[in-house]
């Protein structure tokens, strides 16, 4: 007998002198042998190193391999640093778990989802990825998906109303039409630069949450009949402080300077704070600022940060449901405001 020898259900069977049944059933329908007869033939197989049949062929056989790709719409290095993009994957997560499915992260950035697609049962797509092509694989692609933050009318999908949470957290920071307002965006275009925004493209808003955020804003500009001056707008390619630290600088000395700054992330907001008060500018007396999504570090701050909660851990709970129920549906979660002390 020989250990080293690459086994197969087959010839581990020829070798103990069994049917390939009674070794599969050892494996995988115990109730169909004695345990004793079950336990010689496990420690046999174990002592010439088998360790079962091919988990990877009967998956194939069967077309369900209980493994979810979860599309992130950044590089996995980026995302599993991001605080609110962690929360989302410990939701997917804590649901896929109690199902007994593995999840498999698949990063935006990549060239083709068809790499894996056969061997996943489906794809959890959160916010649209970095490359846009994808966006139209998974749009086409005969297994089951779910997106989160974005449609593609795939029916199933979650996400809050972005628009309006943002309408609602810029009503809270701007008082009058002669405010000087600057828009912190995120990756409201397809660069990996830091730079001003005039003529933000035609993106379709169903695959860009900053784009249905950008709305809300100016919606409540026009609310208040204040004025959004062309050059007053940032695209900041990461929610990072050194990305946004850039944008944060030259608004600040911009002339006028803005007094209310719209950001489209905690993490840039928070950065605007930490350059505000090495101006020695005071907040919210000077400028008023406002962020997006509520993470724990938001209401840390000083002075704490206005913002809108958005239960990231619950999307994600709610994306791996839909997926587990093999839902067609698209479900809004609610949001709140936090009322902090920067407005």
């Amino acid at each position: 007998m020989s250990v080293n020898k690459p086994w197969t259900l087959k010839s581990i069977a020829k070798e103990l002198g069994v049917s390939n049944a009674t070794v599969s059933n050892a494996f995988n329908r115990p109730d169909q042998l004695s345990e004793k007869r079950r336990n010689e033939i496990l420690a046999s197989c174990k002592k010439l190193g088998y360790s079962g049949p091919n988990k990877a062929a009967q998956s194939l056989r069967k077309g369900k391999f209980n493994i979810v790709a979860l599309v992130l719409p950044d590089s996995v290095e980026y995302m599993v640093t991001d605080p609110v993009a962690s929360k989302f994957v410990k939701g997917v997560a804590s649901v896929l778990e109690k199902n007994n499915v593995n999840l498999l992260l698949f990063s935006g950035t990549s060239d083709n989802i068809n790499s894996v697609s056969d061997f996943v049962d489906g794809f959890i797509c959160y916010g649209s990825p970095r490359n846009t092509e994808l966006i139209e694989q998974l749009r086409v692609t005969n297994k089951k998906v779910v997106t989160a933050d974005f449609d593609i009318d795939r029916k199933a999908s979650i996400s809050i109303d972005d628009e309006n949470a943002a309408f609602d957290i810029a009503k809270l920071a701007i008082r009058s039409s002669d405010d000087n307002i600057a828009i912190l965006g995120l990756r409201l275009l397809n660069s990996d630069v830091t730079c001003r925004v005039y003529d933000a493209p035609n993106f379709d808003i169903h695959c860009s949450i900053a784009h249905q955020r950008l709305i809300g804003y100016q919606r409540a500009i026009n609310d208040a009949k204040a004025t959004l001056q062309d050059d007053r707008v940032w695209n900041i390619p990461e929610s990072n402080h050194h990305f946004a630290a850039i944008a944060v600088k030259e608004a600040l000395t911009s002339i006028p300077r803005p007094n209310v700054l719209l950001c489209m992330s905690d993490l840039i907001a928070l950065s605007a704070l930490q350059e505000i008060s090495a101006l020695g500018l005071n907040i919210p007396n000077d400028i008023r600022v406002v962020g997006f999504d509520g993470i724990d570090e938001a209401q840390r701050s000083t002075p704490p940060l206005t913002t809108v909660h958005q239960n990231s851990e619950e999307k994600g709970s709610k994306a791996a449901e839909l997926f587990i129920t093999k839902a067609n549906h698209a479900e809004q979660i609610p949001y709140h405001l936090i009322q902090g002390k920067t407005c």
